[in-house]
């Protein structure tokens, strides 16, 4: 028999009517084949959406300001996304096949209440997201209003106008949808990629062509100067999309095919995350000619610009951008997070209207302080929670389940994912080893290296802790 290709895969759906049980809305129903309309080209354009954005930005040009040349944080951005594409592509498989979001398959590791904790895990860290692009967007506004309405910088809390407008942009849009998200950023990706160009043109015209920015030298004169920006810089990469990598799903159920996702996210992701980034890492290096320090804000670049008209123009593209990012990676995910609490209660729409309640209440303008807050404390962080939890549904779809789930028993409150009380103890040991490795850095200086390898520590400390447990748990063979 020849082997399978990667592409074939059978779509699953329902057998049965769960529309009364209290672990079902329609929000979290799965996607039905026939509204799985998604394609190559959609994922591609999601990612070129939600990479083309101030934090990829910000991240890129914070290394610069770190001290490395454009190279070294190059390779950086590179590894890393070449990193989080394998989980991404992985668990992007399981909604193709079920039509599942998130935290409705976390039910199957987890337990069917289990799953409200890694939801909530990563509906948080979400809303945090939400509250740092939507205070990013609305500084591109209010700048955005400063060039266009005559006497706007006079006006009282004329920054908290922008930062509310901005937000209620987002609401907005995500109300309307799903196919109004796709849509979207059909529109917007082709818009991005004029923009990061036309931004990468103007810094090289302005510092003297290619040969100087390639020339500003690293401030590290060896390994073991680089290695302890390096590793902390990679991991915040790997940490920049951990959230994606779980959540994936919320977006592969609506593909047409396993092609259209595997393809779509293989271009998509480290294509436009590697092309911003070295756009970013360049312009960073060119303001350090131009202006004699690294700007790594294109905001501030924007208002640079010698024509007023331009001046507008980057600046509603850097709003646009924005935009588009936190729509589709910040508030779609957490409000099917949320939702997933209370079926019978929140939908997909007031659960993002809790996030962007939450992410206002983070103080995102405090994240964004300095490079390194941003880097080393938020991403760096926050990736020590996500490892853990991709490892476990990595390993309990692949390694354990064999790629077989029953989808009508996802929403059966007493079925085989209850575990008996709703919870799978197993999965939140494996869980909690993973984070405390992680963690236990950032309080045993001597074990700094495991704070910095914060995602890798935790993804493969709590999958081998994960499958060696369900080795142990009989009622899984007898299901299976």
């Amino acid at each position: 028999m020849s082997k399978k290709s990667p592409f074939d895969e059978t779509m699953v759906e329902l057998t049965r009517d769960c529309s009364g049980s209290p672990l079902y809305n329609e929000d979290l129903a799965p996607t039905c084949i026939k509204n799985r309309t998604w394609t190559i080209y959609s994922y591609i354009a999601l990612w070129m959406g939600m990479s083309f954005c101030v934090p990829t930005y910000l991240m890129a040009a914070g290394f610069i300001a770190a001290g490395m040349s454009w190279s070294q944080a190059t390779f950086t951005v590179l590894l890393g996304n070449a990193i989080i594409l394998i989980p991404m592509l992985l668990n992007g498989r399981i909604g193709v096949r079920y039509g599942l979001s998130f935290p409705v398959f976390c039910r199957a590791p987890f337990g069917t209440k289990g799953a409200n904790i890694p939801a909530l895990a990563r509906a948080l860290v979400a809303c945090g997201w939400f509250g740092i692009q939507t205070w990013i967007g609305g500084a591109a506004l209010n700048a955005l209003f400063a060039l266009v309405i005559p006497g706007w910088d006079s006006i009282t809390f004329n920054v908290w106008i922008s930062f509310f407008f901005f937000w209620f942009l987002n609401i907005f849009i995500v109300y309307r949808g799903m196919d109004a998200v796709k849509k979207f950023e059909h529109l917007t990706a082709p818009l991005l990629l004029v923009f990061a160009v036309g931004l990468f043109v103007w810094a090289v015209t302005h510092a003297g062509g290619f040969g100087p920015i390639m020339a500003q030298p690293s401030k590290f004169h060896s390994l073991g100067e680089f290695l302890p920006v390096f590793i902390p810089s990679l991991t915040g990469c790997i940490g920049f999309w951990a959230t994606l990598s779980l959540n994936i799903p919320d977006f592969t159920r609506f593909a047409k095919s396993q092609k259209d996702q595997i393809i779509g996210q293989s271009i998509g992701l480290p294509f436009s995350m590697t092309c911003f980034a070295l756009i970013a890492i360049l312009t960073a290096s060119a303001t350090v000619i131009i202006f004699g320090k690294a700007i790594w804000d294109p905001v501030e670049i924007v208002k640079q610009f010698d024509s007023p008209l331009l001046v507008i123009i980057g600046t509603l593209c850097v709003t646009l951008a924005t935009l588009t990012t936190n729509i589709a990676a910040n508030v779609v995910s957490p409000a099917y997070d949320f939702a997933h609490i209370a079926p019978k209660i929140i939908d997909f729409k007031r659960g993002a209207l809790i996030t962007g309640i939450i992410g206002i209440a983070m103080m995102p303008w405090k994240l964004l302080s300095d490079f390194g807050s941003y880097i080393f404390g938020w991403l760096v962080g926050y990736s020590a929670l996500l490892g853990p939890i991709c490892a476990i549904m990595l390993a309990d779809y692949f390694i354990v389940r064999k790629r077989e789930i029953d989808l009508d028993q996802m929403f059966v409150e007493d079925g085989i994912y209850s575990y008996g009380n709703g919870y799978n103890s197993k999965a939140f040991i494996a869980m909690g080893a993973g984070i405390i490795m992680g963690l236990i850095g950032l309080v045993v200086p001597s074990l700094s290296f495991l704070y910095n390898y914060a995602w890798f520590v935790g993804f493969f400390t709590s999958g081998v802790s994960y499958i060696a447990l369900m080795k142990q748990e009989r009622r899984v063979a007898e299901v299976y």
